[in-house]
């Protein structure tokens, strides 16, 4: 009997933690089920994980009034400061909607430490998400688009036109290093189809080109739902402005549905690379834009991507040989988060370091240097939820 008990035991932790690690939403729109800890107060900071090899914790769930923090996005600024955005949400029961807000902590040391956390937009119980920060290069001014929608709304009453409300864009802007941004200003009729239900800015940081014919100008990874012959397909495009972020407009989409969340990267001759999660295949899609974003290529497939249904992110060095980076849960399933560089403009993928081999999902990248990259991305233990880690790697690392 007691090694029967024993047994029992065993088989019900082993079916805990299966749930736990459970991802229930293909879409990668976490409806996660879990609550709050038993006995623990929202705003208590439990044990900080801190500096736990070489990686650091930069939000931690259950910490600051937030159940859990998602969406991770960075930048570097020309005063040498790392800025690290999130949504910050209420309730974890709620997923992408519900009460979330808009946070940001910076780093003056490459990530060896952060700020305390502050709040660039609270809109009350309604949805505050999708960050995309842009450095600009000549001036020093940040830039940040982000998505709004009511605490009712779902992506599902959004991309079926059932929504309360819909989803709307919004522009901010700091002048002082992140230290203070600007009251967020509307720019949806800009750059969103009336047709359109749903649309994500990124989530993952924007680019300033720095080549050729559109020198300067700002560009937002995006994607969107529209309703085509009675179901809703999803494409990817960006939005860009050439006036420093006064205007704003959309270029066409990557002319093929079935694509998401997506980032981009200015290649070496000034062609922009557009990675794309695949709504289809368990891998990535790619398309290129020779015009500054305005048209895309049909995509490709790169099955050495091989991706969970999921948000990746990419970033580009400037030196020789000129380098491509890409980081995404490396997997089938929501595990092994991997950096890969490319120095052939993302034709293939000779080199590649893995972050973190258990649960992991959205990530973004940054330059620290021209020697070192850094990675700030959703993981966990049990769940890629628990917290958004940054890390510092050197590029030599890279095999």
């Amino acid at each position: 009997m007691k090694s029967k008990s024993i047994l029992y035991t065993i088989c019900c932790l082993f079916i805990l933690g299966s749930c736990l690690a459970c991802d229930r939403d293909p879409m990668g729109l976490s409806q996660d089920p879990l609550g709050p800890q038993a006995g623990q107060d929202p705003g208590e900071d439990p044990e900080d994980p801190s500096e736990e090899d070489g990686k650091t914790t930069v939000y931690q769930e259950g910490t600051n009034g937030y159940e859990v923090y998602r969406i991770p996005a960075i930048v570097k600024t020309e005063a040498g400061t790392l800025l690290a955005f999130a949504e910050a949400r209420k309730l974890k029961s709620n997923g992408d909607s519900g009460d979330i807000d808009m946070v940001v902590k910076s780093s003056d040391d490459d990530g060896k430490t952060w700020s305390e956390m502050r709040v660039i937009w609270d809109e009350g119980q309604n949805t505050c998400g999708n960050p995309v920060p842009i450095v600009d290069k000549v001036t020093g001014k940040i830039h940040l688009l982000m998505t709004w929608n009511h605490a009712d709304d779902t992506w599902g009453s959004l991309s079926s036109d059932t929504g309360v409300d819909t989803r709307r864009v919004y522009y901010t802007s700091s002048d002082d290093n992140g230290e203070t941004w600007t009251t967020p200003t509307e720019i949806t009729a800009s750059v969103k189809d009336e047709s359109w239900g749903w649309f994500g800015t990124g989530p993952v940081h924007g680019i300033q080109l720095q080549k050729g014919e559109y020198q300067g100008r700002l560009v937002s990874p995006n994607y969107y739902t529209v309703k085509e012959g009675g179901s809703v397909k999803t494409y990817s495009n960006v939005s860009y402005s050439d006036d420093n972020g006064v205007t704003w407009q959309s270029g066409e989409a990557v002319p093929d549905a079935g694509a998401g969340e997506c980032t981009v990267a200015e290649l070496e001759d000034g062609t922009l690379l557009l990675n794309i999660r695949n709504g289809n295949e368990l891998a990535r899609k790619v398309s290129r834009s020779e015009d500054g974003g305005v048209t895309w290529s049909a995509p490709e497939i790169s099955y050495v991507l091989t991706d969970p249904h999921c948000q990746g992110s990419m970033v580009t060095s400037d030196t020789s040989p000129y380098r491509v980076f890409f980081a995404n849960a490396a997997s089938t399933e929501r595990i092994n988060m991997t950096i890969k560089m490319s120095e052939d403009a993302g034709a293939s993928w000779g080199g590649q370091k893995l972050i973190h081999s258990g649960p992991s999902a959205y990530s973004d990248l940054v330059m620290i240097s021209d020697d070192a990259i850094g990675i700030l991305y959703e993981g966990g233990e049990g769940r890629p939820y628990e917290n958004i880690i940054f890390e510092n790697v050197e590029v030599s690392d890279f095999k």
